[in-house]
């Protein structure tokens, strides 16, 4: 099998090790990975090919389910990467036991001068401990790619590198306390009281425990924990001590689980509107028919309750139900809300979770044969469900269920109609503003389609109200200001009601771009070919694309004139400048930087629910189907900066995310909400669609475009990435790689282009764009590239590039 390795069995492992099981080999000269079995077999390796034995069995039973094996295969094959790959991406960290690569100052490192960009970095980081591995030191520098500047280090003497086995999955472990067997009678206790007459502290913790485990009612015992038990008694672990001395009292341990069970009385489902009613059972009605359905209906209308709904009609089958979100942040909300209606069948699983609790949650799925439902984002396609009946994939549109880097780059909402397929199970769709490409499927009868055309509780649509700030502008109506009068009188009204309102700018930080007034110098990423941006908060300047940061120059260092000016804005200026204007208010940021990690996002989201923040900033994590009923008034501050992308979605991605914005607003049944949307370019089709929310005029004129242009639903599109750190080597080799590929497929290949970044990570850039047509099979396909790939090897600078393949790219 392609991507796969031979191992021998041991003779005393033959009847153990199974397809699915864990096992540790040896790899390399001096590396040992966590292996999954995929398949055994009787038939030798050539002669000339000395197979390694397996070294340890990791399981007696398999940690994966067949299902799951199909379902990587599929995904290796049809978005080009190695199974290997998958596997990397699928398996919780905690169930890989490996080597893994430390490093360590050298004594002499002072030497090493200058620092190259990142370098500093690192060595700050390992002056703080004896050794850290790549991992953590990508946490503590906050780099994206810390291998190629260890490497740097590594090659000027400055660190040292060793591997190590890296621990796998460590259960949780509680001490408990219990009653001695020689204690279990009321006589032998009233002895014990008796003895401890002198002992009053100890009595009084006899006496806790009894009250808290009532040990002497076997039918209403429980099991006291240690710590528990002391800070019910108010007692210090010496005197628990005292009593575990006499033999009254034992210590226990036992494994307990990290996850959080919800602890809220578990409520009825809500009775569905007379819209929300006919569209559930409409989805029903096409679930007899075709394995998926897509489920249009307008921001606000109570989709999530429909949801809920099936849900509950799967689990009552005894089948799972996998609910997909694009967002961690918009878990926590509904999280909530799913707890009280699932209980303790409700699973949560994203990155946010320590890699112990992702193992748990695997666990809790392999083992329990009970019906779940499942939250997650697009990594909790891998979990092992035995029986999935339903995939429910909100906000379908986003962008964010595309996998990136590293690969596989998949697309979960492709691959959980895949999933759910395989399982015999179906697949919703859901969203108010579709992608394109689903809409197309489904009016074309490809997928089922449902429309809610109306909001929940009879709430109106927001009112869409156009700022024209060039003309603003150049009436100096508008004067070093990010706000129009418009925005700035709606606000004030909505503060002045009690009610809230969001913000909305698509770029973090406080200015894209500075440049010195006296000779046009612009801060520029030694590693990339990108602008600074200016971060206020900390006071430098960092590159989005790989984390190389600087500290704010007091001056240009070309004419050394200290007069820099900022270009553009992001939502740390117009958190700055809102505090100026609405200085009574509480403002609060949500974006990358200001909700890092899971307590930070969570504590953001619960403030402004909870009515302590009035007026939230934020990037497009705002417009992820956050449901806030006081919100009455929303901002896009620049709508233009959406529209402006080189890319043929471009206005499929402004609409959805102006309309999305739009849909947080007026959730109130008694109160219409009012959009302010700032605009150099009022009369322009795309913003007249927003303000009519005319999504299938939207759709109508990029299907005709791209039905002109070749590009998704008609065609397929796959993108080759060639990077090299040498540009020459890279644009030779890559007209001359688009030549072969033409070759052999025609008008299909497009020329090697430059993206918009030339250079990241001073790696240069060439993409070669392939139109397949859509009923093309993808196999055919993948044997041309691999041929093509082949024949490339043979060319020596080719080795220098780095290749890999984007299917669907969004």
């Amino acid at each position: 099998m392609e991507n796969s390795y031979t191992y021998r069995i041991p003779s005393d492992l033959e009847k153990a090790v199974v397809p699915g099981c864990r096992v540790l080999v040896h790899f390399g000269k001096k590396r040992y990975y966590t292996a999954i079995v995929f398949h055994i077999h009787e038939h030798a390796p050539d002669q000339t090919y000395e197979t390694k034995e397996i070294y340890a069995l990791l399981d007696t039973s398999p940690i994966l389910r067949r299902p799951q094996l199909r379902f990587w295969e599929w995904i290796a094959s049809y978005y080009l990467c190695r199974l290997g790959d998958v596997y990397k991406a699928a398996l919780p960290s905690g169930l890989k036991l490996e080597s893994e690569t430390q490093v360590a100052c050298k004594d002499d490192f002072e030497a090493v001068i200058p620092l190259r960009p990142g370098e500093q970095s690192v060595l700050d980081a390992l002056a703080t401990r004896a050794k850290l591995s790549l991992s953590e030191l990508e946490k503590q520098t906050g780099l994206r790619h810390v291998v190629p500047v260890v490497a740097s280090l590594l090659a000027r003497g400055a660190v040292e590198v060793s591997e190590e086995l890296k621990k796998g999955y460590a259960p949780r472990m509680q001490t408990f306390i219990r009653l001695t067997d020689a204690y279990r009678n009321e006589d032998r206790l009233q002895e014990a009281f008796d003895s401890l007459k002198r002992a009053p502290k100890q009595e009084a913790l006899l006496l806790c425990y009894l009250d808290l485990s009532r040990a002497l009612n076997p039918q209403l015992s429980k099991e006291i924990a240690a710590k528990e038990l002391l800070e019910h008694s108010g007692c210090l672990s010496s005197v628990l001590d005292g009593l575990l001395k006499r033999g009254v009292l034992e210590r226990y341990e036992k494994e307990v689980g990290r996850l959080q069970q919800p602890v809220c009385r578990i409520q009825p489902l809500s009775k569905l509107s007379d819209a929300q009613d006919q569209a559930y059972s409409e989805i029903h009605e096409v679930f007899k028919t075709k394995d998926v359905c897509l489920l249009h209906g307008v921001t606000s209308s109570g989709k999530t309750e429909i949801y809920a709904h099936l849900a509950n009609d799967a689990l009552k089958n005894g089948r799972q139900v996998l609910f997909l979100l694009p967002e961690i942040a918009i878990t926590t909300q509904i999280t909530g809300r799913l707890a009280k209606l699932f209980g303790e069948k409700l699973l949560v699983y994203h990155s946010g979770f320590s890699d112990n609790e992702r193992v748990e949650v695997w666990n809790k799925l392999l083992y329990e044969k009970g019906p779940m439902i499942v939250l997650g984002v697009r990594s909790s396609l891998f979990l092992p469900f035995r029986d999935l009946g339903l995939v429910i994939v909100d906000e379908e549109h986003e962008n964010t269920y595309k996998q990136q880097d590293p690969a596989p780059r998949y697309h979960a909402r492709n691959a959980a109609i895949i999933l759910a397929n395989m399982h015999g199970g179906k697949t919703l769709l859901a969203s108010a503003t579709p992608s394109v490409d689903s809409f197309y499927n489904a009016v074309m009868g490809k997928y089922g389609l449902v429309e809610l055309k109306v909001r929940h509780g009879d709430c109106l649509m927001p009112e869409i109200a156009i700022a024209d700030i060039q003309t603003l502008r150049r009436k100096k109506i508008m004067k070093n200001t990010l706000f129009s009068p418009l925005l700035v009188q709606k606000i004030n009204e909505a503060l002045e009601q009690g009610e809230q309102v969001i913000l909305f700018q698509n770029r973090r930080g406080f200015a894209p771009v500075m440049e010195c007034r006296s000779c046009g110098w612009v801060p520029h990423c030694l590693n990339c070919d990108v602008s600074l941006t200016y971060h206020k908060y900390h006071n430098r300047l960092e590159c989005h694309y790989c984390g190389y940061a600087t500290p704010l120059p007091g001056h240009c260092p070309q004419c050394r004139h200290t007069d820099l000016k900022m270009l553009g804005f992001g939502t740390e200026k117009i958190e700055e400048e809102a505090g100026e204007l609405f200085p009574a208010a509480r403002i609060e940021r949500l974006d990358f930087d200001s909700a890092r990690s899971r307590s930070a996002c969570e504590r953001i989201l619960s403030d402004f629910e909870k009515g302590k923040t009035q007026i939230l900033i934020g990037t497009q994590m705002l417009s992820k189907g956050l449901d806030f009923g006081n919100v009455t008034v929303a901002g896009i501050l620049n709508a233009d900066s959406l529209m402006n992308f080189p890319d043929f979605r471009a206005h499929e991605r402004a609409y959805q995310l102006m309309a999305q914005v739009s849909g947080r607003a007026g959730r109130r049944k008694d109160k219409r909400g009012t959009v302010v949307l700032q605009t150099s370019q009022p009369e322009h089709p795309l913003i007249r669609m927003v303000q009519t929310f005319a999504y299938r005029e939207m759709v109508d004129l990029q299907l005709s475009e791209r039905s002109m242009f070749r590009y998704p639903p008609y065609y397929r599109l796959i993108v080759l990435v060639l990077r090299c750190r040498q540009e020459e080597v890279l644009r030779e080799m890559a007209a001359l790689y688009a030549g072969k590929l033409r070759a052999r497929l025609g008008e299909r290949v497009s020329d090697p282009l430059t993206p918009p970044v030339t250079r990241v990570q001073n790696f240069h850039i060439k993409k070669i764009f392939l139109k397949i047509e859509a009923t093309a099979a993808i196999a055919p396909v993948r044997g041309i590239l691999e041929e093509v790939y082949a024949e490339m090897q043979s060319y020596l600078p080719f080795k220098q590039l780095w290749i890999h393949y984007d299917v669907d790219p969004v």
